[in-house]
């Protein structure tokens, strides 16, 4: 068969993934700050987008310009300096303005003079005081002067390494010892903890051990009370000698800590050779102590978190889902200057891209906010008595579920959920956080959502007496009398998830805590 070369013309379809396709799917995932960075950074390379402001309704400038000028004609109260001007001043201008002769006769009856009663405002210092002379021409409206900042009168934040480098020079003289403590300062982390090799750290300085140690004794003496520990059992020793209270009984139990976390108190008070009491008097000493003593000097800003829907209850008896205002980007496309550049000629093909990517843009932004109105508003609609009852009657909910109602595929519904906050009446929720697994119910009932189960298990275990403490498996009966179909095995793991211990941890603990609160 011979081999040609043919033409011919097909028709198919295709999904194709753009660049801009691509940024659209990442946009609905991400954060307020993360949109915030991307869209500053696409106002910046492209000249049609701009921010938009919130003073547009003020007119143009030569309306602005105008209101400006009626203001300043409405101040005639006010003198040169800016300053009002007071009522000795405006005395001083009728008197001295006065035709009719009233103003002499005033000043023979009263025997006073309007010139003379304060006849050092407004005047400056006299030369012969500089210093007062330099304060008068820093205050607002003095010579040469400028107004306050307040932020030069904020006390600054004192960091934990400042704090310690203050009190380093009264506890150690010798420059040598300086230097070894000035090493050992900047290798504290931010709980106070010493986390350096101090054999290496000898090495490297050329020190002695005996130095090291002399150092060392030295800043543990410091303020904080704890710092420069080299663990948790060495920080809590060091607050019990400050306070004198680090006896051998003492010291025992802080070497075994582990056995404390696990609330072994008979094993506790065998090594320590004490009693019951003495044992819960020296726990009660030990919570009273501060595990992580920088914590206090921590300088990290925290982040409040900026909810993208907002739900309110709504007149009818509904409930208001809203977008939050201050969660949206607001950029416009300058259409003005586009059309006022593009008559140059200049720069066309430019301009026409940059146009194109500015509408993209804005379209996007769009999108992207009904998409998330939709997902929110279904999300409501589906735990509507989790806003009206609480946690109890949280509903089992899944992806598939909202993805089916407001016909998107899953994986919008689930980009639209990431890190989006929503602010109800019952507090503020990661959109994440309604959507539960399904936990079926005894004798195919109404199944129970996961958390509204976890939440269940935890308000039994906090309502249970030190003599009738729940086992997981008195947990499993109690929750299959509330319709609850639920494993032993799930019990625990819901359990362990909530950092609640064992039902013999929780015997021994309650037990104490009961003697203690009867003495």
């Amino acid at each position: 068969m011979a081999l040609s070369a043919n033409l011919f013309l097909r028709q198919s379809q295709s999904l194709v993934m753009t660049p801009q396709l691509m940024q659209s799917i990442q946009l609905l995932q991400m954060t307020h700050f993360e949109l915030s960075q991307f869209i500053a950074q696409e106002v910046e390379k492209n000249p049609l987008l701009e921010f938009a402001s919130n003073d547009e309704d003020l007119g143009s400038n030569g309306e602005r310009e105008a209101k400006d000028d009626h203001f300043e004609a409405q101040e005639e109260p006010h003198g040169e300096d800016g300053f009002e001007r007071g009522a000795g001043e405006l005395a001083s201008d009728w008197y001295e303005n006065d035709n009719t002769g009233n103003a002499k006769r005033l000043s023979d009856e009263l025997d006073t003079n309007f010139n003379d009663v304060f006849p050092d405002d407004g005047a400056p210092p006299r030369a012969d005081a500089p210093e007062l002379l330099s304060q008068w021409k820093s205050m607002p409206g003095g010579e040469a002067g400028e107004s306050y900042d307040l932020d030069d009168f904020v006390a600054g934040q004192v960091s934990l390494r400042d704090h310690l480098n203050e009190q380093i020079p009264f506890s150690l003289p010798a420059m040598a010892d300086r230097l070894i403590a000035q090493h050992l300062v900047d290798q504290l982390d931010d709980a106070g903890y010493l986390r350096a090799d101090l054999d290496e750290t000898i090495g490297r300085l050329g020190a002695t051990p005996e130095d090291m140690t002399r150092v060392l004794d030295a800043l543990q003496q410091l303020d904080p009370p704890g710092v420069f520990a080299r663990n948790l059992s060495e920080c809590l020793a060091i607050q019990l000698r400050q306070k004198d209270r680090f006896d051998p009984a003492m010291e025992r139990l802080v070497q075994n800590l582990e056995l404390l976390a696990r609330r072994d108190f008979a094993a506790l008070k065998r090594l320590c050779g004490v009693d019951e009491e003495d044992l819960l008097d020296m726990m009660t000493e030990i919570r009273q102590l501060n595990p992580k003593p920088g914590s206090g000097f921590e300088t990290d800003i925290s982040e409040a978190i900026m909810p993208d829907i907002v739900v309110r209850p709504s007149a009818d008896g509904g409930w208001l889902v809203e977008l939050n205002p201050d969660a949206l980007p607001r950029v416009l496309v300058n259409q003005s200057y586009f059309a006022c550049v593009s008559k140059t000629g200049q720069d066309h093909a430019f301009l026409s891209e940059c146009l194109q990517n500015a509408n993209w843009l804005t379209r996007s932004l769009d999108q992207r906010a009904k998409t998330i109105m939709k997902v929110a508003s279904e999300i409501v609609r589906q735990q509507d008595a989790f806003l009206i009852h609480g946690v109890d009657h949280l509903r089992p909910l899944n992806l598939k579920t909202v993805a089916d109602a407001i016909k998107m595929h899953e994986s919008t519904v689930s980009r639209v959920t990431s890190n989006k906050y929503m602010l109800t009446p019952r507090g503020l929720f990661e959109l994440k956080y309604f959507f539960t697994v399904s936990i079926s119910a005894v004798e195919g009932g109404d199944s129970h959502s996961a958390e509204a189960v976890r939440h269940k298990i935890r308000l039994l275990i906090t309502n249970e007496s030190p003599d009738a403490v729940l086992s997981d498996d008195d947990i499993v009966d109690t929750l299959k009398k509330g319709g609850i179909e639920l494993a032993r095995r799930t019990v625990a793991k819901y359990r362990e998830a909530m950092n609640i211990p064992s039902s013999v941890q929780r015997r021994r603990e309650k037990r104490a805590l009961a003697k203690v609160s009867g003495f």
